[in-house]
């Protein structure tokens, strides 16, 4: 199945960060990647739009971006979401789960096929695991029952144990590098039924484990430098996608 129109939501999942583009100032994305090997599939004509931001609560992804979407009458959406929502104590994740089966309806009902995820485990490089693991587990169980309630193909990266691998996450241990966009495409295509670069599934050396005393170095270097900045945000009310707007806000072809 070739598809004309396709569009992705979400936040910076979706949006694409720590994986420069070679050709200009911005980030290529897995859905960048997606996009480029659907369009000679399509032929003449096919479109992809990238409404994603970072920092983007569920219900802003919602609010701001679905609309917008249906107006472009995609045949194809990516809709990723709640993971910001999930680092926060205050989230429900069983209400989310019931938002999330509402938009995937909504999506399918105007007639597009969906593409959704189960997110990979970052639990483990981060601080608060016994709050956010709870959270994670309830949220990924509920995109499954909603992915088969709907007919939606479900993109599983829980279930890959090599997003364990340090060299697929960038510095800040929440966003993807270059390896690990390049894999979810590849998972992203292979659930569409479509061929992925063969390459983007190889798997890289893993580091060797650091001594004791450096990786507490590290982990202190990663608090100043990401973890700080992330709770400043938090207490002042800001986000890190304020003044931030979508990189593909309309459907366009895709550039070689």
């Amino acid at each position: 199945m070739s598809w004309q129109r396709y569009v992705a939501l979400g936040d910076s999942f979706t949006e694409g960060l720590d994986d420069p583009h070679p050709r200009d100032n911005g980030y290529r994305v897995w859905a960048d990647l997606v996009a480029g090997r659907l369009a000679p599939l399509a032929g003449p004509g096919f479109g992809y739009a990238n409404l994603a931001v970072r920092g983007r609560l569920f219900d802003a992804v919602v609010a701001q971006q679905l609309p917008a979407a249906l107006e472009l009458r995609p045949d194809l959406v990516s809709f990723a979401a709640g993971g910001n929502d999930v680092l926060r104590r205050q989230c429900d994740p069983h209400a989310l789960v019931e938002r999330f089966d509402g938009v995937v309806a909504r999506i399918r009902a105007a007639g597009a096929d969906v593409v959704v995820f189960r997110f990979a485990d970052v639990t483990s490089r981060l601080p608060g695991q016994r709050l956010i693991g709870p959270r994670v587990a309830v949220l990924n169980h509920g995109v499954g029952d909603v992915a088969r309630r709907h007919g939606a193909h479900l993109v599983d990266l829980w279930v890959d144990g090599e997003f364990a691998n340090p060299r697929l996450w960038s510095a800040d241990r929440l966003h993807l590098s270059t390896l690990g966009h390049r894999r979810v495409a590849a998972h992203v295509l292979t659930a569409l039924g479509v061929d992925p670069e063969q390459r983007w599934l190889d798997a890289p050396a893993r580091p060797a484990p650091a001594p004791w005393l450096a990786a507490r170095r590290d982990d202190l270097r990663w608090a100043g430098q990401h973890l700080a900045p992330w709770l400043r945000r938090r207490l002042t009310g800001r986000s890190s996608g304020d003044n931030v707007l979508p990189k593909r806000p309309r459907l366009a072809p895709v550039a070689d």
